[in-house]
């Protein structure tokens, strides 16, 4: 029997499904079982021409993450804090009309500064409270507190 892994995000479509990242490891809190999806076979499809029918359909358990972002409006980081689990990517988006940076209080990571529009990316590995600021604009600051699950 041949079997597929997929590694795609897969936006479903039907209501209350998120994106969905198939192959993917993710803590127990954000498993759910899959519903069908149309790109994905189950073993319960009938077999390829030569090939063994599988016993019975398998149930994939699969990842659902929502984007963690933090939008840049007003002179304001938003969500000003942002907890996400430990290999999360928070992405900053400025949708203000000046430039802004993020910038970490313990100078672990800076960003450029960003214009409208533009984007600032950063994977938390470790467990911990990462404070952040905009260099412009002191007085706006955020945290991303990464603690697992």
């Amino acid at each position: 029997m041949h079997q597929i892994f997929l590694r795609r995000t897969l936006a479903c479509g039907l209501a209350g499904c998120a994106a969905v990242t198939l192959g993917a490891a993710a803590p127990a809190s954000s498993m759910h079982v899959m519903h069908p999806h149309p790109l994905v076979k189950t073993a319960a499809s009938a077999p390829a021409p030569g090939h063994a029918a599988a016993p019975e359909a398998t149930l994939m358990k699969v990842a659902a993450t929502a984007p963690a972002v933090v939008k840049i409006g007003n002179f304001t980081f938003g969500p000003e804090v942002l907890t996400v689990a430990p290999g999360t990517t928070v992405t900053w988006v400025n949708e203000d009309d000046i430039p802004h940076t993020v910038a970490a209080s313990d100078k672990s990571f800076r960003s450029k500064v960003m214009d409208t529009d533009d984007r600032f990316s950063m994977t938390f590995a470790k467990p911990g409270t990462y404070e952040y600021f905009c260099s412009i604009h002191p007085h706006m600051t955020g945290k991303v507190v990464v603690k697992a699950p």
